[in-house]
């Protein structure tokens, strides 16, 4: 999953509203209206994107840096409120009646694209006004505990001396940050609007672990020094004495805001008395169908995605079947084969350090394998370096089998594919080259690389994150996988298979344990005798879904309505069809609701096709 469409997920889950919070009690944070009748429509967009940003320090940083305006946010973070976040839907709603004044009839070509994809946008975010409060800000997956040390670490600008004092302002305001995590989580608490009691153990559980030993042991202060030393550009002033002053500042700020924040959500474990779905908040099928629609960017109904679900399971499994028949295992249920496949100890790494280093060395083969084999299927490839992490000790845990961390955008970083190392069972070897193709080529990093060059478009649809856009593209880039010959081993496509056959799974159980109301524990079993993954894997991937409802719906969803758009083209294109030329159409106009997708791969359609088209 990509750290794009994490952040993704986050404001989504924010940026609604509640019936009895609609009033405005946040003038603070938004831009009054103003006479804007000579504002263009391309000025329109980046004001749009600029008022967001100023509700943030850290996206404004990032959108300043380089320029003097920069050193005005370097030294700060963003503070959760509750009235930052009522902020949010205020401006959302002044930001579509000002969008409704430029005629959308008299639009063409980007920019009548650009025009509806923010009203998409902004339209889903006022239709979930009575959901404000409804998401859980604090969940053991994406939280402050485990965000902010990630973005310390990996995304604080690390250039020379100034910026080690920037990050030193930063660590002094981790105080702050937890107060507010505590008082919006506090103010949903008063509402009865709990999450799942395991997020609120976990969290605890992480957040302490994350400020016991020694302080100059912690992430905070090792993997920053460890960054600064592989960059040296650190004088040798300040590199002298920066690990103990560092260390100073963790046991002073840091650790006690870790623990007020682990002591409050401890206290709140008892009156979370369930594990439940979403069902169990109030209004909560009605809930599920708007977090549904915003993930899939479709209109289906939570039956209709259980049962095309339950349609693709049993056709996965009879094609893996005849490939394990093919291979002298037709015994047992395609589950409790694959399971025997994963534990094959000629499939797995050693488990050692040593066995964790190889398994990210071959992830790094693999993706280098298949940049190489881009030229049939792709006009351009990727316009970022890649590198293949592993995902820091201290998240292992409840983090991610596997997500990708785009590039800055200026190219001072690179984008990264990171593996979770927690178990080698994890990554058999014949499941991994499934796993890159998706995070890296042609997955995520060819997308999102690409997404980040286009030109001549607003600058919102650059960073833009959509799950059934972006996260269809990386499972329809494992099927391509395959077609691009990458995967001849038999035993490589079971892995290809095995992973498709997750994500109809995934439908079938989000649905389950949002709409149909199973226990968190029916899911496990379900996913556990279906695809037979790791039970380390599975219990991560239920307590995804319940922490983040329907998300987990858009892959399969992305790519079947790809797939079909593909099938289309071939049709009525016929010989005029190049597969490059889709691949272009598809990726090289950025992310958007599946509808308006097939809306420009109509019109490329009915324009004839070929290379030089444009919208």
């Amino acid at each position: 999953m990509t750290n794009l469409i994490r952040i993704a997920v986050v404001l989504m889950l924010l940026l609604a509203g509640c019936s009895n919070d609609t009033e405005d009690k946040s003038q603070e944070f938004d831009v009054p209206d103003a006479d804007r009748v000579d504002e263009s429509l391309h000025d329109f967009f980046g004001r749009v994107e600029r008022e967001r940003a100023e509700l943030s320090p850290q996206t404004m940083a990032a959108a300043v840096a380089g320029t003097e305006r920069e050193r005005d946010y370097l030294g700060r973070l963003d503070i959760p409120s509750i009235e930052r976040t009522r902020s949010e839907l205020t401006m959302a709603r002044r930001h579509r009646d000002e969008l409704a004044r430029f005629d959308r009839d008299s639009l063409a070509g980007q920019d009548a694209l650009s025009w509806d994809i923010m009203a998409w946008q902004l339209d889903q975010r006022i239709a979930g006004a009575k959901f404000l409060w409804h998401d859980y800000p604090v969940n053991q997956l994406m939280a402050v505990h485990n965000q902010l040390p990630a973005f310390m670490t990996d995304q604080h600008p690390l250039r020379g001396d100034e910026d080690v004092d920037f990050y030193i302002q930063r660590l002094m305001q981790f105080p702050e940050v937890f107060r507010g995590a505590i008082e919006v989580v506090a103010y949903r608490a008063e509402q009865d609007l709990y999450p799942p009691r395991f997020a609120l153990e976990k969290t605890a559980r992480d957040a302490r672990a994350l400020v016991d030993g020694n302080a100059v042991d912690n992430p905070l202060v090792e993997r920053f020094l460890a960054r600064a030393d592989r960059a040296g550009v650190l004088s040798d002033d300040r590199r002298e004495g920066l690990e103990e002053e560092l260390a100073r500042v963790v046991r002073e700020y840091v650790v006690p805001a870790y623990e007020v924040f682990a002591d409050y959500l401890e206290g709140l474990i008892e009156r979370a008395r369930s594990n439940d779905g979403v069902w169990r908040l109030p209004d909560g099928n009605d809930y599920y169908r708007w977090v549904l629609r915003g993930h899939t960017t479709t209109g289906m109904t939570p039956g209709e995605i259980h049962r095309l679900g339950l349609e693709e399971v049993e056709r996965l499994e009879t094609k893996m079947h005849e490939i394990l028949c093919e291979q002298g295992r037709c015994d047992g249920t395609v589950g409790e084969r694959m399971a025997g496949l994963n534990a094959d100890e000629r499939f797995l790494f050693e488990d050692s350090d040593g066995g964790r280093e190889a398994t990210l060395q071959a992830y790094r083969e693999i993706a280098v394998a298949a940049e190489q084999a881009l030229a049939d299927w792709f006009h351009d490839g990727p316009t970022a370096e890649l590198e293949v992490r592993r995902v820091p000790e201290y998240r292992e845990d409840t983090a991610f089998r596997a997500y990708y961390m785009r590039p800055a955008a200026d190219g001072s970083r690179p984008g990264v594919f990171f593996a979770n190392l927690r178990s080698v069972e994890e990554h058999p070897r014949f499941a991994m080259p499934t796993l890159a193709h998706h995070e890296a080529v042609p997955g995520h990093h060819l997308q999102i690389s690409r997404m980040q060059a286009m030109e001549d478009v607003p600058s919102f649809r650059r960073s833009l994150g959509l799950h059934a856009h972006a996260e269809g593209w990386a499972l329809y880039a494992e099927h391509l996988a395959a077609e691009m010959g990458l995967l001849d081993d038999p035993y490589d496509n079971l892995g290809r298979l095995q992973a498709e056959l997750f994500r109809a799974v995934r439908l079938v159980v989000d649905t389950g344990l949002h709409y149909h109301r199973w226990s968190r524990e029916k899911g496990i079993e379900y996913l556990l005798e279906t695809t037979g993954m790791p039970e380390s894997d599975v219990v991560a991937e239920i307590e995804r879904y319940l922490v983040i409802p329907g998300q987990a719906c858009a892959f399969k969803i992305g790519m079947l309505r790809m797939q079909a758009m593909r099938e289309r083209a071939e049709t009525e294109l016929g010989e005029a069809f190049d597969i490059r030329d889709f691949h272009r159409v598809i990726l090289d106009n950025g992310t958007m609701p599946l509808d308006l997708l097939d809306e420009v791969v109509d019109q490329w359609i009915e324009d004839g096709g070929g290379a030089e088209w444009k919208l």
